[in-house]
């Protein structure tokens, strides 16, 4: 008896003692209520977890979408602006020569030769106005003198014949200087080598003094509008049909990697590599600021129609369940509910979605693994219960 009243008493004060910690945390009682209620495909957090700290979050919009892998590309320079200057007679450096990296505009002078080969060009020419001025008063003075009979037909054919081989002689040696851009007369062996086309010097093999032949292979200078340059990449064969002349690229460069430079496809090759099975495309970049340099590498990224609009989310948002694609969308008061997606164009960094996600819900960027962890944790205390 005395035993039955004592399990009794204890049995009261141990259920007294359940009752006063339940009362002193009300918070847990709270959690409990919520595990039992909650869906099992959410997971809640307390306002005061320090799990908020790793989460981030973004509002879910439409991007333009991207329809292949980013690319490596290389930037050239514009060759319909550059010019690879040489001279087209040999002389010996005696003026001043132009600084590399300065810009100049066309038919500024970039250097100066002493040039015998010139002034034999010019004697040549002076000559031969000479020799048509004489042709040209022997064949006047023949036709008259025919007119009275004074000689024979043969020669005023003659001096006609003559005159005509002078005249075309003396144009050659006109179209000689022309050519070289000289239109004067005066004989002083000096040839002024100039700017082709304005821009800037990117390139100078020139030195004073040095010896210049017409027919060197590398040039004195290179000349480029740098305003404007070329990006040159390779497509792959299964992706050539995404990518047509006009549309637009985005290219980024080590540089500057937080910034985009658009870019504007204008030639697609008609022939594919048989080794890489990649086809070459160029594009137009224009570079105002001249922050891009030729030789340049470039990431790039073909961009689709501007009105092909997609849900594109970073791939730190999603994670794997078996052979399926995750995230967390946060449904407000700390409930963040586990959702299926369907994913199409995974890139580096970022993956297009396809279905799941609507404009403006509010997308776990960073802590998805931390909350999936934590709803595991839940279920597993719901079973408990």
């Amino acid at each position: 008896m005395e035993n039955h009243i004592y399990y009794i008493r204890f049995g009261t004060g141990l259920s007294s003692l359940l009752l006063m910690l339940i009362a002193c945390q009300p918070q847990t009682g709270q959690m409990v209520e919520q595990l039992t209620t909650q869906p099992s495909n959410e997971v809640i957090l307390n306002p005061g977890s320090q799990a908020h700290t790793y989460i981030k979050e973004s509002v879910v919009k439409l991007f333009q979408r991207p329809i292949m892998a980013p690319v490596t590309g290389k930037i050239v320079y514009d060759e319909t602006r550059t010019s690879r200057v040489t001279s087209p007679i040999s002389g010996r450096v005696a003026g001043n020569i132009a600084e590399l990296g300065i810009y100049v505009h066309k038919n500024d002078a970039l250097a100066e030769l002493d040039s015998p080969e010139l002034g034999q060009a010019q004697s040549t020419y002076a000559n031969a106005l000479s020799e048509l001025n004489l042709a040209t008063r022997i064949y006047q003075r023949k036709k008259k003198l025919y007119e009275y009979d004074s000689v024979p037909l043969k020669d005023v054919e003659q001096a006609e014949a003559d005159l005509d081989r002078i005249r075309n002689e003396t144009e050659r040696a006109r179209l000689k200087l022309a050519n070289l851009g000289i239109h004067s007369m005066h004989l002083d062996d000096r040839f002024v080598l100039r700017a082709p086309l304005s821009g800037t010097i990117t390139e100078r093999n020139i030195n004073p003094g040095m010896e210049i032949r017409s027919d060197l292979d590398t040039p004195l200078f290179v000349i480029s509008d740098l305003k404007q340059l070329w990006v040159q990449m390779d497509i792959f064969e299964k992706d050539i049909g995404s990518i047509h002349v006009g549309a637009q690229v985005l290219l980024r460069v080590p540089a500057y990697p937080d910034e985009n430079h658009t870019a504007t496809v204008s030639y697609i090759s008609q022939i594919v590599d048989e080794s890489s099975r990649t086809v070459k495309v160029r594009c137009i970049v224009p570079n105002p600021e001249n922050k891009l340099l030729p030789a340049m590498f470039a990431s790039i990224e073909v961009q689709s129609n501007p009105k092909d609009l997609a849900v594109v989310v970073p791939l730190t948002a999603l994670f794997t369940e078996g052979q399926s694609a995750w995230v967390y969308v946060n449904m407000g008061d700390y409930h963040y509910q586990k959702r299926w997606v369907k994913t199409g164009l995974r890139l580096k960094d970022r993956a297009v979605v396809l279905e799941g996600l609507n404009v403006g819900e509010q997308l776990v960027i960073d802590g998805a693994l931390l909350l999936h962890a934590e709803q595991n944790a839940q279920l597993q205390s719901k079973r408990r219960l």
